[in-house]
């Protein structure tokens, strides 16, 4: 490919005197930027299952503590430990596997929902759609992660009964050894759920941050009430240069009007789509060294830029009565006007393109503050824009501004284009905002938002739920205790102080360990964040504060619950 880049360079010196050539692997370009929002979703995906498995085990721990007597007498009729094993497998495997069928059944219904979401002519450009269906890949991976999950539930009860000695259950009942080792075990896996938690809402809020951003750039236009209608003419018949002009004219005078338009116009692209497609440019009487000076190539109706409410900054617009014959002229945007006239106005000054391989000299007569003619999360790129009666476009975009509300007003822009002439064909009908949203880059940035929200919601729920077990568990071992308690005088205010401090230790701990693992994640979030901090100070700390308030809140009902405890009716509890 080097070489011959290099034979074209020689062979086309004038447009392919810089070119050269890069091979790169096909999945990179299927992918592109996808593959960090993907590894991302999966991250989240993975640590919300962690949360949902830590609280299972929690729950097969608290029963199989429950059940220590029950299994002492097993043992003492002549059970061996083998068989008890495979009891605690069975349960697990069972309890694994109706949980991971839901789930296998929610998520298809899910991702069918999600992908109707997507454009259809932008799903045609992300191929990578295609492959995230039901195949052996995805079958083997929930397989292999409901057996996890299995070995996990399972797991936690086996451990127990090994380490349980022989007579222990019979001897000791089911209260004290189990209430010491709950505050244990208990309280680190609630630690591990809350700091997770903290994890993804950190993640979501930074999300968060990026999307409301992103859709609040500056456009340098008012996407308010604007209507767009995409266009297509058959190219036929030797005049089809004149007859492109006048079906110009004929549409924006019908369009215009119609009631509650308030202005049309035409461009080959509409705005925050691409920057594409490009044009290269030179500077008559400045030296050319094969440098390629790209920018943005739009050809627009005399309208169109007042249409959107661009600003012009000097200089003027096209007007109708401008087209091929006539001397070409060109607006430039500020981004042009600052990057290759510095210093200078460029009203009346010259430029030229090599369409072709032939330059063709215009003249600036106009610049118009930057609207952005790329993505979302681009810069914006110098960028020029011809007259369309100059290029007669067979494919363009018309533009309305409305009175009423834009969506009202699309059918009767389809039906009117119609009446005009039968064989347009007009697609796409969306109001600008739609258009926007509808790009890919914000419905990747939208996505990932709401799925990374979705999981933080989840897994403060579950956090917020172990906790509240914990804590409820907990009281209810010590029910006897707080009786003795209140018996010696104890107040109800310093036995709520008493759970709450217990719960606060938890929460902090949760907090403080997930804070310092957000500042890992939130780093590598950094390439899916648009003009957001990764260590944003305001998102950490607003994480930090609703998981302990909402946690904190949750433990109260238990602590309340342990206040009001009947003395005489907890020292009669055993």
């Amino acid at each position: 490919m080097t070489a011959i880049s290099k034979q074209l360079q020689m062979q086309f010196p004038t447009s392919d005197r810089s070119e050269g050539a890069s091979v790169v692997p096909l999945s990179d370009v299927i992918l592109g930027d996808v593959r960090p929002i993907l590894l991302t979703l999966l991250g989240g995906a993975g640590l919300l299952l962690l949360i949902a498995c830590v609280n299972v085990t929690s729950l097969v721990l608290v029963r199989s503590e429950n059940r220590r007597r029950e299994i002492a007498v097993r043992g003492a009729l002549g059970a061996s430990p083998w068989r008890l094993v495979r009891q605690f497998a069975t349960e697990g495997l069972l309890l694994a596997a109706f949980g991971s069928l839901s789930g296998v059944i929610f998520a298809d219904w899910l991702r069918k929902i999600l992908w109707r979401l997507v454009p259809k002519d932008m799903a045609a450009d992300m191929p990578f759609l295609g492959g995230g269906g039901w195949n052996t890949h995805t079958t083997a991976f929930a397989v292999t992660t409901a057996l996890m999950a299995a070995v996990l539930f399972t797991a936690a009860p086996i451990l127990r009964l090994i380490s349980q000695q022989e007579g222990e259950g019979l001897a000791n009942g089911d209260r004290s050894s189990a209430n010491q080792l709950w505050q244990r075990l208990g309280a680190r896996m609630v630690t591990v759920e809350l700091a997770v938690a903290v994890v993804l809402l950190t993640g979501a809020g930074l999300l968060g941050q990026s999307l409301y951003r992103l859709l609040h750039v500056p456009l340098g236009f008012d996407p308010d009430h604007l209507a767009t209608v995409e266009i297509e003419v058959p190219a036929t018949g030797a005049d089809k240069n004149q007859r492109a002009v006048a079906l110009y004219g004929e549409i924006l005078r019908r369009i215009s009007s119609l009631p509650g338009v308030a202005s049309a116009g035409i461009s080959s692209m509409i705005p925050v789509q691409c920057n594409c497609p490009v044009d290269w440019i030179t500077f008559p009487g400045r030296p050319f060294h094969g440098e390629h000076n790209t920018v943005d190539e739009r050809h627009v109706s005399a309208a169109y830029l007042t249409t959107l409410k661009a600003t012009l900054v000097r200089g003027r617009f096209f007007t109708d009565a401008e087209d091929a014959s006539k001397p070409e002229v060109v607006v430039i945007n500020q981004a042009l006007a600052q990057k290759y006239f510095p210093g200078e106005d460029p009203i009346g000054q010259r430029m030229a393109d090599y369409e072709g391989g032939r330059p063709s000299e215009r003249e600036i007569v106009g610049v118009v503050a930057d609207v952005r003619e790329g993505p979302l999360d681009s810069d914006i790129w110098p960028a020029e824009y011809f007259s369309i009666n100059e290029t007669q476009d067979s494919y363009f975009s018309l533009t309305v501004r409305t009175r009423q509300e834009a969506g009202a007003i699309l059918p009767l822009l389809v039906s009117s284009l119609h009446q005009i002439d039968p064989g347009l064909a007009a697609f796409h009908e969306m109001t600008m905002n739609e258009q926007i949203e509808d790009t890919q880059t914000a419905l990747l940035h939208h996505f990932s938002a709401w799925l990374v929200g979705g999981f933080a919601a989840m897994a403060l729920i579950l956090g917020v739920v172990g906790l509240y077990g914990v804590v409820a568990y907990s009281v209810g071992r010590r029910t006897r205790e707080i009786g003795v308690r209140m018996a010696l005088g104890a107040e109800q205010r310093n036995v709520v102080l008493m759970i709450l401090r217990q719960a606060g230790k938890m929460v902090t701990l949760g907090v403080v360990v997930g804070l310092l693992a957000s500042l890992g994640v939130s780093r590598w979030m950094a390439s899916m964040l648009f003009r957001v901090n990764s260590y944003d100070p305001l998102t950490f700390a607003a994480v930090a504060v609703i998981l302990a308030a909402v946690a904190l809140a949750a433990c109260y009902i238990p602590a309340r619950r342990a206040a009001r405890v009947d003395p005489m009716v907890a020292l009669r509890y055993e």
